[in-house]
């Protein structure tokens, strides 16, 4: 195993059901052709680079009416692939309330996954508004991580309206919030928080329950500051993530390794802060 990689989304037909509209602006920004694949051949994309992967659900109807990737689903891809999926990342909508109590327990404590991921600026809400909280609190008593989407976002970029996302909802001091309010409960900012970089260091340096994964950035265009704290203080809290499809990981891995990071902070990055901070 080279790498744990934290942050995936499915390249089947699930994905383009229910990313679909979304799918010109991500090959747009990424430079990427993306199309359909088996589970197998996904399997074989992580096997090929010898990483380990959380795969994510995904659920934004009330905000968005777009499809559902089910926790379901993305759970049996452990029982199929067992070699190349860890638990992954349950996901719910925040807007439906106790049925989505319900659900995020369910995920965690019948299917097995892992913690629940959430994308604010495609959902629609603002993870401090106290209407939330009981969300937060049901992970914190199940000792459940989550991992919250920070910075700007690939879907809806370059669209017109960048497709009805507002990006407000993915600023880092909201999070500081959450992380002050449940201090049990384990944070992962997803990818670099740009244009946030500063208030995002600021929020890992101060709250030991806040991490962040790398994904969704070629890490040779990481802002410099970030790189520089990650081979620094930071170099405990950073986990490796590529947010593929749009990013390759075995190629992220390669690039990271071209940066000047030391080689134990590499394999820090690489898997051994994931081993750690999400108990693996």
């Amino acid at each position: 195993m080279r790498a744990i990689d934290i942050h995936c989304h499915p390249m089947t037909k699930e994905w383009f059901k229910a990313f679909g509209t979304f799918t010109p602006a991500l090959e747009n920004m990424f430079h990427v052709s993306l199309r359909e694949k088996t589970e197998a051949e996904m399997a074989e994309d992580f096997r090929r680079a010898n990483v380990l992967a959380m795969m994510i659900a995904w659920d934004s109807e009330t905000a968005t009416g777009a499809g559902i990737i089910s926790n379901d689903w993305v759970a049996s891809l452990t029982q199929k692939f067992p070699d190349v999926f860890l638990p992954g990342w349950a996901v719910i909508d925040p807007w439906k309330g106790d049925a989505a109590l319900q659900e995020l327990e369910r995920a965690l404590t019948q299917l097995g996954l892992k913690g629940a991921k959430f994308q604010p600026p495609v959902q629609a809400f603002f993870p401090n508004d106290q209407r939330f909280y009981p969300i937060w609190d049901l992970l914190q008593s199940l000792g459940a991580p989550t991992l919250i989407h920070t910075g700007t976002t690939g879907l809806g970029a370059g669209m017109p309206g960048g497709a009805g996302i507002h990006l407000k909802y993915a600023q880092p001091l909201a999070i500081d919030d959450v992380a002050a309010d449940f201090p049990n409960l384990t944070i992962i900012g997803a990818h670099p928080s740009w244009p946030w970089v500063e208030e995002m260091i600021a929020v890992l340096v101060h709250k030991a329950n806040v991490y962040m994964d790398i994904s969704g950035w070629r890490p040779k265009y990481i802002p410099e500051s970030l790189k520089r704290e990650i081979n620094g203080r930071l170099q405990d809290k950073v986990l490796f993530g590529s947010d593929y499809p749009s990013l390759d990981p075995g190629r992220c891995l390669d690039e990271l390794e071209q940066q000047g990071y030391k080689p134990e902070i590499i394999e820090k990055i690489f898997y051994k802060n994931a081993q750690r901070v999400l108990k693996l």
